[in-house]
């Protein structure tokens, strides 16, 4: 058997509730910003393509660089692209995040696009970035990426989540994720995250993931006080530090009002 990529473990240690930190890379282009993610404490990155101009390239370069420091790499793929799910996988992702899927056959033709044969219809390669770019029979290399791909599925609309419980039951799904800042949009309250159908949204996921043995993520709430009160409710415990660009300007920010504070004052 081939050596396993460095993405396995990575559900476990969620299931095993233990606190795992991803940082979200939009702005980055270069492996700096892999290396301050892992000796910062993070253990996992997301690469954005759905928020950013980076190139596919780009992306597969910075997964790859996180499999190599022992980070997992999910890639959130812009809307409805399923044809670059394979392209990134075969790049060096080890999963990918599907945003605002709002029905049972959009998110299986993400876990198609996923897997390979025949679970799904993933294109055939025997040389992978996560697997050294050693050729591997595909008897060896398709099971041990299959089982070491994680799939996310971001539901942001109430549409979404009325079909969470068929789609935590399709096979090939790992997780289940409420996108809290477009789905109070989509409510008319962008931005309310107290609003109670935000609460009722994470139950129905939290439920559906529950009886389905999947995992359930809650993204875009930073308010540590909201965030005590939805947890308890079945939310796994990966948690977004941030994103790249978000802290970049937090850091400017800080650093330059401390410089004007240093200047006398007349």
């Amino acid at each position: 058997m081939p050596q396993l990529p460095s993405s396995e473990g990575f559900l476990e240690r969620l299931h095993a509730g233990e606190p795992t930190l991803m940082l979200t890379v939009r702005t980055g282009r270069t492996l700096d910003v892999v290396h301050i993610a892992r000796s910062s404490g993070h253990h996992s990155i997301l690469v954005d393509l759905e928020h950013s101009t980076m190139s596919t390239d780009t992306a597969a370069q910075l997964c790859t660089a996180a499999d190599s420091l022992g980070l997992t790499a999910l890639v959130r793929v812009p809307e409805r692209e399923y044809g670059m799910i394979g392209r990134l996988l075969d790049g060096g992702a080890h999963g990918i995040i599907a945003p605002r899927v709002e029905t049972v056959e959009e998110a299986w033709d993400v876990a198609r696009a996923c897997r390979f044969a025949p679970r799904g219809q993933r294109s055939q390669t025997n040389m992978v970035p996560q697997l050294g770019m050693r050729p591997t029979p595909a008897r060896d290399l398709n099971p041990a990426l299959d089982d070491t791909t994680i799939v996310q599925i971001l539901l942001e609309t109430p549409a979404g989540i009325a079909k969470a419980d068929e789609i935590a039951a399709l096979d090939g799904v790992d997780m289940l994720a409420l996108g809290a800042n477009d789905f109070t949009a989509e409510l008319g309250v962008p931005g309310q995250y107290g609003d109670p159908r935000v609460c009722d949204a994470v139950e129905t996921l939290a439920d559906a993931c529950r009886k389905h043995g999947k995992l359930m993520v809650l993204g875009g709430i930073g308010d540590p006080a909201l965030l005590d009160t939805l947890v308890p409710l079945g939310v796994s415990p990966l948690r977004i530090t941030g994103t790249d660009s978000a802290l970049l300007f937090e850091a400017a920010h800080a650093h330059a009002q401390q410089a004007l504070a240093a200047f006398p004052r007349h």
